[in-house]
């Protein structure tokens, strides 16, 4: 057990900035400090970026350059995270290491001249991160300012096929299956005549045409990120005070990285969640636009805020996003007056504990030319420093309300980044006729959007954390679990999905759940695999979707005529089961498309095809029908989130994505922190365009919690 006491976290809201003194072309470190301190600015991220600064040739280290920036940001009372730089290696290394390069295809070393190209599995590469990482943290450790670490930055980027890795790789197959017989059996190599006689045959992944083989490289390849992360925070620790706190910054979409799995080391989750901003965020519409590691829409916002809280179940540092346009030089899409001071609070209302601006002022070179910063080129302040102003002037005034606070949930859907992996290698579904390497998440979000659409809130957490909690636990604080797209399970897995609507819980089912085992392999049994009975239907068809199909809705569920599939069909018969949903098409209208089952104490829903917004909409609010206990019964454009403090008052964020007025309704007494006004139940209020108001309770809330409110 580690005898270290636990970190200090931030137990309100921080609020700050990436700040790169050291990327000026003059010095104006006093004036950037103090414009920050005007825009209510309490913390910084330092240092991460720029490992040849602090070790300009091999063994000559500049240490003190940033000495001036911490004891002036001391004397402000802006606290600091200390980055180490070990993603962006210098080029001295690089020239005398070539070695040290990552591999994207066996022998292809990634070109130099970007960042993240190295192999952090590399001895060489580990032997001068640890000297940097030691120096850094040695020398600034003891400085008051820093509150904790950032180590490394966005790791899992690549997928790498270095011969030292795929030995490594061999080898904990080795230790998996003990033998190659076992490994010919697990992944089906009679296939094709890949049977193996010996370990030196297995063929390297470049070429491979094996589900189970990439599942097995994915995950391996999570667990070296996982293990460099660990590493380089334990060696930050040997030096941090027992107050400040470890962390890296994540990026959700890399490939080469579980989340879940990686903050396990780690003492506060953190990252970097970038969203689409101007129209993307208008509510009233449905753009068809990237929803990657940038997201489009407000449920793509918050599906990036719930994300941050499943990693650890626990509040969360953003610790990089939008100040002003993001991304190359052909996406200048500055955020709309408003949009961000909501995207801050959807953040917060969701469980942030820190939101930092990427980053302080705008660069006039280099690859980000064009991410903007809260200041402009020209580094005058304009009309987002005052917007940030504005944000930062009101999280000081609701910080000390936010101790403890726990984001409210209706709905719990669950995450799989196995199924995530697979369904990449194998995509279900095509778009514009390319197989989609967002497969699951689309079947994810459809589910995820309908919960954020209807004025409900989602709590996102891994499979294995629904385990961990067992079937009687999580009948109780969530009485509705989705599980869709969870395409590789284990039989204890689907066990606990069957158990959880025996105990009383209401389980939505979406396609591909349990088709395949933990070996990627399609089960052998009637599907859906282990919970057609519980389903009361099963299938043997399913088919791609090139077009969308409309869906017909029944008494118990009333559907419009915008409703429809996509992607794809899982043609269910039912067999018990009671049909709510059918398809308007000549053959596809043999099947169900929605059934409903008692199954013990609760319920079984399931949906057969990927449902549009409008069919997720209904679907939700069928399994999910108590009325909303927001600060409003909210429809779109209007949506409100909230979470309980310690006290056991509630704290309510209402948000208009629009360019409407419109007004919310209070369903109790609440007090306005900024102005202390306080409104009583039943007054309208007005949410100008783009606007946020947040609300908290006038004394402990009498609202009734969802079991899921309840630690």
């Amino acid at each position: 057990m580690d005898p270290r006491p636990a970190p200090s976290l931030p137990t309100g809201a921080l609020f700050g900035v990436a700040y790169y003194p050291e990327y000026h072309q003059r010095d104006r470190m006093i004036e950037d400090l103090d414009l920050m301190v005007q825009a209510s600015i309490t913390v910084i991220r330092v240092g991460e970026s720029v490992w040849s600064t602090w070790e300009p040739e091999d063994g000559r280290f500049e240490l003190e350059w940033l000495a001036p920036v911490l004891d002036a940001a001391h004397e402000r009372g802006i606290a600091v995270v200390l980055g180490t730089p070990t993603y962006a290696v210098p080029p001295w290394l690089q020239t005398a290491h070539p070695e040290i390069a990552g591999e994207r295809r066996t022998g292809e070393p990634i070109p130099w001249g970007a960042r993240q190209e190295v192999d952090y599995t590399n001895p060489t590469f580990r032997h001068y991160a640890e000297r940097i990482v030691r120096r850094i943290t040695a020398r600034y450790a003891d400085h008051p300012a820093v509150i904790g670490y950032q180590v490394d930055n966005e790791p899992g980027l690549e997928l790498f096929h270095n011969h030292s890795v795929f030995t490594r790789f061999v080898r904990s197959l080795k230790r998996q299956y003990g033998d190659v017989g076992t490994l010919n059996r697990e992944w089906g190599l009679t296939y094709w005549s890949h049977r193996l006689a010996d370990w030196s045959e297995l063929w390297r992944p470049d070429g491979n045409s094996f589900p189970q083989y990439d599942l097995a490289w994915r995950r391996f390849q999570a667990e070296q990120t996982s293990e460099f992360i660990a590493w380089q925070a334990g060696i930050v620790r040997e030096y941090a005070r027992p107050e400040q706190f470890v962390t890296t910054c994540l990026q959700y979409p890399r490939r080469g990285l579980d989340d879940r799995g990686l903050f396990t080391s780690l003492d506060v989750t953190a990252g970097n969640p970038y969203y689409g901003m101007q129209d993307r965020l208008d509510a009233s519409v449905e753009k068809s636009a990237p929803n990657y590691w940038t997201t489009t829409g407000v449920a793509g916002l918050f599906r990036q805020a719930d994300r941050l809280y499943s990693s650890q179940q626990d509040r969360y540092l953003v610790t990089e996003t939008n100040a002003q346009a993001i991304d190359d030089a052909s996406t200048n899409f500055p955020p709309y007056p408003g949009q961000l001071k909501q995207a801050a609070m959807a953040f917060v209302s969701r469980g942030a504990a820190m939101i930092e601006y990427w980053h302080w002022h705008t660069l006039p070179y280099g690859a980000e030319t064009y991410w903007g910063g809260v200041l402009p080129h020209s580094l005058v302040p304009g009309r987002v420093y005052d917007e940030v102003s504005e944000i930062g002037a009101e999280l000081r005034e609701i910080s000390p309300l936010l101790d403890g606070y726990e984001p409210d949930a209706d709905v719990a859907v669950l995450w799989s980044n196995p199924s995530r992996y697979a369904l990449q290698y194998m995509p279900p579904f095509t778009i514009g006729g390319t197989p989609d390497d967002e497969s699951f998440e689309h079947v994810f979000d459809a589910f995820h959007a309908a919960v954020v659409e209807t004025g409900r809130q989602a709590r996102v957490l891994h499979l294995e954390q629904a385990l961990e909690r067992g079937a009687v636990e999580m009948a109780r604080r969530f009485p509705v679990l989705v599980a869709a797209g969870l395409y590789v399970t284990t039989d204890a897995e689907l066990a606990f999905l069957r158990e959880y609507a025996e105990h009383g819980g209401h389980l939505v089912l979406g396609v591909r759940t349990g088709y395949a085992d933990d070996e990627a392999r399609a089960r052998v049994d009637v599907a859906p695999p282990g919970l057609a009975a519980a389903a009361g239907a099963s299938y043997e068809e399913f088919s791609n979707l090139e077009d969308e199909v409309t869906v017909i809705g029944s008494d118990e569920l009333p559907l419009p005529l915008s409703a429809i599939g996509r992607y794809w069909v899982e043609c269910l018969r039912p067999d018990g089961a009671t049909t709510l949903a059918t398809y308007a098409h000549p053959r596809f209208g043999d099947f169900a498309a929605v059934t409903t089952h008692e199954h013990g104490a609760g319920r079984v829903t399931t949906v057969g095809c990927v449902p549009g917004r409008d069919l997720a909409r209904a679907v939700v609010e069928l399994v999910d029908p108590r009325p909303d206990d927001g600060a409003t019964t909210a429809t779109l454009p209007v949506t409100v989130a909230s979470g309980t403090v310690r006290d056991g008052r509630r704290v309510r964020f209402a948000f208009n994505w629009s360019w409407d007025r419109t007004t919310v309704v209070l369903d109790e007494d609440v007090v306005e922190p900024v102005g202390g006004t306080r409104y009583p139940a039943g007054k309208e209020l007005d949410l100008e365009p783009w606007g946020c108001r947040v609300f908290v309770s006038d004394g402990p809330s009498d609202q009734p919690h969802h079991p899921g409110d309840v630690r």
